[in-house]
């Protein structure tokens, strides 16, 4: 099994054992409590939190999991029936709990269809509750709702982009550059060049939003009164506050979360001698990868106990009968959780990529490409992202990623070009899908919440495609060139090209 496959599934253990600790609603509650309560304060908040929470957990349940919170505010800001009061009754914050819940089942129900590539959202008793909410929006709470969510789609695509296990593309590009020894790609390096970027296509999308259903001018949206920003307030201390105080639960989840980042960031950091180093030193030649440090996690996260009633913590005065403690994660939740077809569809895309290589057609197919060589090296970036941004609106961005990067390596490398220089903006590409419900898993979420017809999500979508086209291919220009020196042909892709150069004689 390939180190990426072991990355990948240590990761998404570790996002479940987020979920399950509900450290992610504390982080997104926090966070719109501190942006303030207008419409668009609000839309920016939403994408923030959605895209914070997208690089760590899966985008599909960020996705799911702001549904519930947009609805409960958009009710105070926008509802036909609203009187102008202050939600403080316990009845109020029994519905919203209950809406709360009842749409994040829904959510999980469409997280399970859609990442097994069935292209469908089981969302019938969604629906019902999506239709009532609408009725009980003013026209200009309607597309409000329609535009936050749109923005949290958006924002849980990109976020993905910003860290090396955010997505499956990400990971697909690091197998592939297996075969190259000294790529300069590591977890951090991945993070200096792809978190700018991700965050200037956020920003550009709330921009976006806003000229599109917001309008330029001040004034245009209603904004919220006193009363009403009040309201919005009182909801999101209340939800917070049904959280109660940080569990131990969610202290030891968000503490092993914070070591595994650290020991990422610092495995072989290329300014001094990583842990890795001293790790190798004290027990031999064996090869220590980032897999490496997220398994180990993941066993502590299977280990430490979920609270702490046992030996010296236990209350004297508890009679109740000893059991055994519960670990902070169990094997039950991740079987129920972890969504397994998309790890076979990750294994089966290397197998297909395997097979592009033994048999040559992914050399052959680099060799068609290499009539692009004509055109400045620009632009070929440029057709190349824009191209795969069309092709992943049709298929999965794993499917996408596990195709084109071998092609890509092998185009690279017949051309003479840095192989980073088209590879990596075209797997960052493959999350740049907003124009079709089919794309994403979020999209297709949205879509289907907000009840949206297809030409309005191409609309607000296409647009979307070619910026984020154009940043990428600005960011491999300018900041890749700083931190990888793409413009340069590298030392370690000169014996591949030799091999590449031995089997096309053939």
């Amino acid at each position: 099994m390939k180190e990426t496959n072991m990355m990948f599934l240590g990761g998404l253990t570790m996002a479940i054992a987020v979920e399950h600790s509900q450290l992610h609603i504390r982080i997104a509650l926090l966070v719109l409590l501190y942006v303030g309560e207008s419409p668009r304060r609000l839309l920016a908040g939403f994408m923030m939190t959605t895209m914070f929470l997208s690089m760590w957990i899966s985008n599909t349940a960020s996705t799911a999991m702001m549904l519930p919170i947009v609805d409960a505010i958009l009710k105070e800001l926008y509802s036909k029936k609203r009187e102008d009061e202050i939600p403080t009754s316990e009845g109020d914050l029994e519905i919203i709990k209950k809406s709360s819940r009842s749409s994040s089942l829904s959510s999980t129900q469409r997280r399970s269809s859609v990442l097994a590539q069935t292209n469908s959202v089981d969302g019938t008793k969604q629906d019902k509750e999506d239709n009532d909410e609408e009725e009980e929006l003013t026209k200009m709470g309607a597309q409000m709702r329609k535009t936050l969510l749109l923005a949290v789609a958006y924002s849980a695509n990109i976020g993905g982009t910003g860290v090396v296990t955010g997505t499956t593309p990400n990971l697909i590009l690091m197998a592939n550059l297996e075969e190259f020894d000294e790529t300069g790609l590591t977890f951090a390096s991945w993070m200096g060049y792809n978190i700018p970027g991700m965050i200037i296509c956020v920003a550009i999308a709330w921009i976006w939003l806003q000229i599109l259903f917001m309008g330029c001018r001040k004034g245009a949206i209603q904004e919220a009164t006193p009363e009403q920003r009040s309201a919005v307030r009182q909801i999101l201390k209340k939800k917070y506050a049904a959280l109660g105080d940080i569990t131990f639960h969610e202290s030891v989840v968000l503490t092993l979360f914070v070591i595994l980042i650290f020991m990422w960031l610092f495995r072989s950091p290329e300014f001094v001698p990583g842990w890795a180093h001293w790790f190798v030193l004290a027990f031999g030649e064996i090869e220590v990868e980032d897999a490496t440090a997220v398994m180990f996690i993941v066993l502590l996260v299977f280990i430490i106990p979920k609270k702490l009633d046992f030996w010296c913590f236990r209350d004297p005065k508890d009679t109740s009968p000893v059991v055994s403690y519960e670990g902070c994660l169990t094997w039950e939740v991740v079987q129920q959780k972890l969504p397994w077809g998309v790890v076979l569809l990750l294994g089966g895309g290397f197998a297909i990529a395997e097979a592009a290589d033994a048999s040559g057609l992914s050399l052959w197919l680099g060799d068609q490409l290499q009539a692009l060589e004509v055109l400045p090296e620009a632009l070929i970036v440029f057709l190349v992202c824009l191209m795969t941004a069309m092709v992943t609106e049709v298929a999965s961005n794993t499917a996408t990623a596990s195709i084109l990067m071998p092609v890509l390596k092998e185009m690279s490398l017949g051309i003479g070009i840095n192989p980073l220089y088209l590879m990596l903006p075209a797997t960052i590409c493959c999350s740049y899908a907003f124009m079709l419900p089919v794309a994403t898993p979020p999209n297709a979420i949205i879509f289907t919440a907000a009840k949206m017809k297809t030409v309005e999500m191409m609309k607000a979508g296409i647009m979307m495609n070619v910026i984020c086209v154009v940043v990428q291919t600005l960011m491999i220009n300018t900041l890749g060139q700083a931190m990888f020196g793409v413009r340069d042909f590298p030392d370690w892709a000169n014996e591949t090209v030799t091999s590449s150069a031995a089997l096309h004689a053939l």
